[in-house]
Order: structure tokens, then C-alpha cells, then sequence
């Protein structure tokens, strides 16, 4: 049975190779410690460094536990394997340095503007000395995504004292929707240069993808008015400079049933896992794999997985799933009776206010479909992060759950991964 150091160790690298890598680990902070010295400087590792999850906590079905241990129920999960910490620094003139990562971001994303306007900015903005800025993509963006957030959604108090965003807000300027200006608290979501490829209509159709720092999720929203309506929703943006290659991935097909991206130092299983399992099988599956050779497998965290989508390809126009064709992904009926593909669990607990640990996040590789003015349809995207019930019964939400009617699924697929680098 594996231990947690095993995501940690690069087996089979040259010694000199391992001791670099093992040299660079031992210089992180813990996952929790995002303060860093103004002096402190580091080199990307990797073009595309995936930054942890910030998730320390520990969970069962429903709510928080203590640690479990190799060879526990539930083990494996993102706590078990933290990844790489938090890596900021306040450069004193409006923008913030991600040491990790090679990105520099702009702080305060100041007003919300129109999605036409926030990719005309990118033209107009001088910060920090710099004029090459760029609205980021999703995955640019996304790597600025924490999971020891907490998510608001029916929040019913006037207060958000007690939430914590999906950002890190000592670095970032973050704030809620403001409700005294008509808004919900979750409304806070930040512009991406990523559209929607799929088939979707929803809100009008042509979605852009936006991470909601407020509820912790990647969804389409229309970038126009909707039906009815003759202004566009609004937006936070975060501009973004430096590292091009971020988000870019470099996938090798090794020819054992594995594919490795030399661009995050992960290796993937080239299949999945071909059925629906709860959060805590898919944990004991990922624990247990023997595959190449190898059996240092775990199920991947939010942000890892998120890495291997890829947002040019969808079920409705590209006839396939959201990532590289050199990966096989299996075929699925959805809830509208469609040919599509399925939802992928991911080791991270998505914390809500109200049910604390009963939901984990899921990316959707096929459409992601909701019930929505009594219909099923794609509402966010081939490529959303949302989050399921971790156990029971999906014939208890025949409707779909949330503002969208988001389907609810709760036996999703999986996709194992290990650490090579």
C-alpha cells in the first residue's frame, strides 16, 4: 500500500535529477503558509507549474475527520496529497508576482465591465510599468483557484463574515456581489479569454468561461444580453502578463496504457476508469491501481485535472470529449438522451456554508447539462467544474440542483494520476 511521500518522490529519475527535484520541494512553505518574503525568488519548475489547492482539511461523506491514514477509508484524498503551496508577492505597484507560475496579475480588477470591454482593455492597460497585458485564459486563471474556500450559495444572512472566497484575498482584491445593488453574493465572476466551442444555447449561446472566485466554479455565461434583456452581465476582471506557455500542455502517448505531459510533470491514465463510482470508490480506486508498472496513483486534485481539458473540443462540434484526442474517454447516455461524456470526479472537497463536506468538485468532460425552463440543456460547457454529492441517490434531484438546474449525477467516472517530475 502506498504512503503520501510516494506523490512526492520521482521514482525511476537519474540521481541527479532527483536530488534537483527533491532540493526544490524541500524549499516550499507548507500548503498553509501563503506569506512569503518580498525577497524571495523563484524559477518555475515546469512551463505549466500547477499550484495546490490550498485544501488542508479532511472529509468523509458529509463532513470534516481526522486524517486518514494509507489503507483508511478515504483516503487519497486532496489533503492526503497537498501539492505545491502558494507562491505571491506583492510587488508594491498594483500587480502581484505568482512565483510559481512565471504570471504576474493585476490586484484590484476594480470595476465589472461588459465582455466586450474586458478584452478591449487588455489594450488600454499600463500597470506596473508593463502594456503587455491580456485577459487570461481559463486555465491562467484557474491557477488561482483555492479550495479552502467556502461556498455561499443560498446564503441567507446580510453578512459574509463567516465565508471565505475561492482567492486568495490577502493578495487579491476580492469582493462579494453586492446585494444593496441588486446583485447575489455569489456574483463574482472573473472573465476569461476561453469561449464555449459545444452546441449550447443557453442565456442566448456564445458562453464564455468564467471562474466564480465567490462559489468556487468554472461556468459559461452568455457574453451578451440575454433574451429580453439589452445589457450584457458583467464582469470582475484580473489582467494577466508573462509565461505564454502557461496552460499549454505537451502530452506523449508512453505506449503502456499512460500518458505523460511533459509541461506539468504529470502522467495520466490514457483510459478511464469505464463506470460511475461514488467520491469515496473513486478514492479507493485511484489507492489501489497497478498500471505501467507503477502503483503511486491517486486521484487527481481540481486544479490537476483541470490541466488535461481541453477547451477547444466539445461533444457538439468536435464529436468528441473535452481533451486530447490521444486520450480515451468513454462514451456515455446523458439525461436529455444524447450520445455524450461523462463527468470525472477530483480528490477535492468543495466546502459549502450550509452542508460543509457533502459535495465534491467534478469537472464535466461532456456537457455540462441542466434543467433549465423545462428542458434539458448544455447550460455551462463541456469543460464547467461544479460539484456532486459525494453519496446517495441521483432519482432524488430529477430536476437538476441550483439556479441552472445543474445534474446531479453523484456516480461519476475517474481518471487516476501520478507525479513524474
Amino acid at each position: 500500500m502506498k504512503t503520501v511521500n510516494q506523490s512526492i518522490i520521482r521514482i525511476g529519475l537519474p540521481f541527479a535529477m532527483l536530488f534537483i527535484s527533491l532540493s526544490w520541494c524541500s524549499c516550499q512553505k507548507t500548503n498553509t503558509d501563503s506569506i512569503v518574503d518580498e525577497e524571495e525568488e523563484l524559477v518555475p519548475d515546469l512551463p505549466y507549474t500547477i499550484v495546490g489547492t490550498n485544501q488542508s482539511l479532511f472529509f468523509n461523506n458529509t463532513s470534516e475527520i481526522t486524517e486518514p491514514q494509507s489503507g483508511d477509508a478515504f483516503f487519497g484524498q486532496n489533503a492526503n496529497y497537498q501539492g505545491l503551496a502558494q507562491h505571491y508577492r506583492d510587488n508594491g505597484d498594483g500587480t502581484i508576482s505568482d512565483l510559481n507560475t512565471g504570471l504576474m496579475w493585476q490586484q484590484d480588477p476594480g470595476e465589472k465591465v461588459t465582455y466586450d470591454d474586458a478584452l478591449a482593455g487588455a489594450n488600454d492597460i499600463n500597470l506596473g510599468g508593463y502594456n503587455d497585458w491580456r485577459l487570461p485564459s481559463i486555465k491562467e486563471l484557474y491557477s488561482l483557484m483555492q479550495f479552502n474556500g467556502t461556498d455561499p450559495s443560498a446564503y441567507d444572512a446580510s453578512t459574509t463574515n463567516s465565508i471565505v472566497p475561492f482567492i486568495n484575498d490577502e493578495y487579491f482584491n476580492f469582493t462579494y456581489g453586492d446585494p444593496d445593488a441588486g446583485d447575489r453574493i455569489i456574483d463574482s465572476q472573473y472573465a476569461t479569454s476561453n469561449i464555449d466551442v459545444g452546441d449550447s444555447n443557453f442565456g442566448g449561446g456564445n458562453l464564455m468561461f468564467g471562474v466564480n472566485f465567490a462559489d468556487g466554479r468554472i461556468k459559461g455565461y452568455p457574453t451578451g444580453a440575454r433574451p429580453g434583456q439589452t445589457t450584457g452581465k458583467l464582469f470582475c476582471v484580473l489582467y494577466v502578463r508573462g509565461n505564454t506557455n502557461y496552460g499549454v500542455n505537451d502530452f506523449v502517448d508512453n505506449g503502456d496504457g499512460t500518458i505523460s505531459d511533459r509541461a506539468t510533470g504529470l502522467m495520466w491514465m490514457m483510459n478511464d476508469n469505464a463506470e460511475g463510482v461514488t467520491w469515496e470508490s473513486a478514492l479507493s480506486y485511484a489507492e489501489n491501481l497497478e498500471l505501467a508498472g507503477h502503483d503511486d496513483w491517486r486521484l487527481p486534485d481540481a486544479k490537476e485535472l483541470q490541466s488535461i481539458l481541453d477547451y477547444t473540443r466539445a461533444p457538439g462540434t468536435t464529436n468528441s470529449a473535452a481533451i486530447h484526442p490521444l486520450f480515451k474517454a468513454s462514451e456515455i447516455i446523458n439525461e436529455d438522451g444524447q450520445d455524450d461524456y461523462a463527468y470525472y470526479w477530483s480528490s477535492t472537497t468543495h466546502m459549502n456554508h450550509k452542508n460543509g463536506g457533502q459535495n465534491a468538485v467534478y469537472f464535466s468532460f461532456g456537457r455540462a447539462l441542466g434543467y433549465f425552463n423545462g428542458q434539458w440543456m448544455d447550460v455551462h460547457g463541456a469543460g464547467a467544474q461544479r460539484s456532486d454529492p459525494k453519496s446517495g441517490d441521483a432519482n432524488d434531484w430529477p430536476y437538476g440542483h441550483g439556479p441552472q438546474g445543474d445534474a446531479i449525477r453523484i456516480l461519476n467516472f475517474v481518471r487516476c494520476v501520478r507525479t513524474v517530475k
